[in-house]
């Protein structure tokens, strides 16, 4: 019998702290051996000198969600991991969505009932707390923490998802003494509105206009006011998808003071500007998300973030909508962008985008590209080191790299259902080619081979934020535990 159901031949190994040449062995789903793999194994793989990197671990998707608006998401949990998989992500945290009157206990339940029978790969859930009425605050949340659901998100703006001031309190003061983690959707509603209503009223009704009515100062102040709350309670928070100058700075403030700020930017940040909204008719829609792209400084002030480690995690934030009347414009050409669905696709292209666009033009090196997009999602969401990294110990998730593959992004090449791709046409170098997720080659020769419902539930730990994160967040080491402790 052999040794080893697989072992990958003659790799360039890339975790956060070095790089090795040599083979890595795996049995029963897990990393068994790194290094010079002796005796044989079932299946055997010559990268040939590639890159093999960890699986990708996005830690912001939305699958088989509905909006705010109550728009569906084009992805349900088979097309979305099938597209993360092409990609070379090999676990998904998306969010268990809780709106208004709803069980947050029940609300889990239906999406494990999505999940369970369509996920390809690995998969965690966020929550998105919405109602925190007496029974979610006082009973359910606190036990489905227990239960390994141990970060949820929230909206400063949106009219049916916003909390008060005053309950984001009581939810900071809550994850503080379970010691799990609050997400942030930072922007200033009424700002948002107040600009929103006068543009309409003015006939700007474009999708150009959304970037003008999500101003800058919109995050901006958000942003400071969600870090002054989380500082009055001494609760960890992670602001999500930021995408401008100066919330940046003030993450990056509240970080060199020992708060416990995480901060996450996207590809949209870095691949895409304002102007692309400005397209005819409708078209602009397909460029449309919260917070908007800005322009050419405020991506190079992501840029500068993702290489001094202001930022921790890079995440798709991927928010399918199809281009149609059931999707993006529920009102065909006479949809405002107040009506328009917010969010943009991007989990396949996620990685892609990032290895062109910043390992390859010199930006950030390997060692911050595997923190950035696999190893610091791990750690943040308690799922390290099963995931995250390539060590003896851990999940057998792998991807190939080829370093010098050239692609011109085109959406009928991908694997999502959405129907277009926002970076249609743009090159990029460097692509996974093989991906393994626990021990098993799910793409090869861009062929899929893993069956629906075959991905597997991952309980969550909660974080322990005194341990660095990786060469992308230097200053964790100055932080403090997420454990749990009074408040008073």
């Amino acid at each position: 019998m052999p040794a080893y159901d697989l072992i990958i031949r003659n790799a360039r190994i890339v975790t956060v702290e070095r790089v090795t040449e040599g083979d890595i062995a795996v049995k029963d789903g897990v990393i068994s051996a790194i290094g010079k793999a002796s005796g044989d194994a079932t299946r055997e793989i010559d990268a040939g000198g590639k890159f093999v990197l960890p699986g990708g671990v996005d830690s912001h998707v939305h699958v088989a969600q509905k909006s705010g608006m109550g728009i569906m998401c084009a992805d349900d949990f088979y097309t979305g991991t099938r597209s993360a998989v092409f990609g070379g992500t090999t676990t998904i945290i998306p969010f268990a969505a809780q709106h208004r009157g709803m069980s947050l206990r029940k609300v889990v339940q239906d999406y494990h009932q999505e999940a369970t029978p369509k996920a390809l790969i690995d998969y965690a859930f966020h929550l998105i707390i919405s109602d925190p009425s007496p029974q979610v605050m006082g009973q359910e949340l606190p036990a489905l923490i227990k239960d390994g659901y141990t970060s949820f998100k929230i909206y400063m703006t949106y009219d049916a998802l916003k909390v008060t001031d005053y309950q984001l309190l009581d939810i900071l003061a809550l994850a503080r003494k379970e010691g799990a983690l609050v997400m942030v959707h930072a922007e200033n509603h009424d700002m948002i509105q107040w600009l929103a209503h006068h543009l309409v009223e003015q006939g700007h009704v474009a999708p150009k206009f959304h970037a003008i009515a999500h101003a800058r100062v919109a995050e901006a102040e958000a942003t400071n006011r969600a870090i002054s709350l989380a500082r009055l309670v001494d609760a960890p928070m992670l602001i999500v998808h930021m995408s401008e100058i100066e919330a940046i700075d003030t993450v990056r403030q509240a970080r060199a003071k020992g708060l416990k700020i995480f901060a996450e930017t996207c590809p949209q940040y870095i691949a895409l500007t304002a102007d692309d909204l400005d397209k005819p008719d409708v078209q602009g829609a397909m460029w449309c998300c919260s917070p908007p792209p800005r322009d050419s400084a405020a991506q190079e002030a992501v840029w500068a973030a993702l290489k001094d480690g202001t930022f921790d995690v890079f995440s798709s934030d991927h928010a399918p909508y199809q281009f149609n009347e059931g999707g993006k414009i529920p009102k065909g050409l006479k949809t405002t962008f107040k009506e328009m669905a917010n969010g943009v696709p991007g989990l396949e292209l996620r990685l892609p985008l990032l290895f062109s666009e910043g390992v390859q033009k010199g930006r950030i090196d390997l060692h911050q590209f595997v923190a950035l997009s696999a190893t610091n999602h791990a750690k943040l969401y308690g799922l390290y080191p099963r995931k995250g990294t390539i060590a003896v110990g851990s999940d057998a998730d792998l991807a190939i790299w080829d370093d010098k593959k050239d692609v011109t992004v085109r959406w009928t090449d991908l694997h999502d259902n959405v129907g277009y791709t926002p970076y249609e046409g743009r090159r990029v170098t460097g692509w996974p080619v093989t991906v393994i997720s626990r021990g098993r080659v799910v793409v090869e020769n861009g062929t899929l081979n893993a069956e629906k419902g075959s991905g597997q539930f991952l309980k969550c730990v909660t974080p322990d934020a005194s341990r660095p994160l990786g060469r992308a967040a230097p200053e964790m080491t100055k932080m403090a535990s997420f454990g749990a402790r009074p408040l008073f």
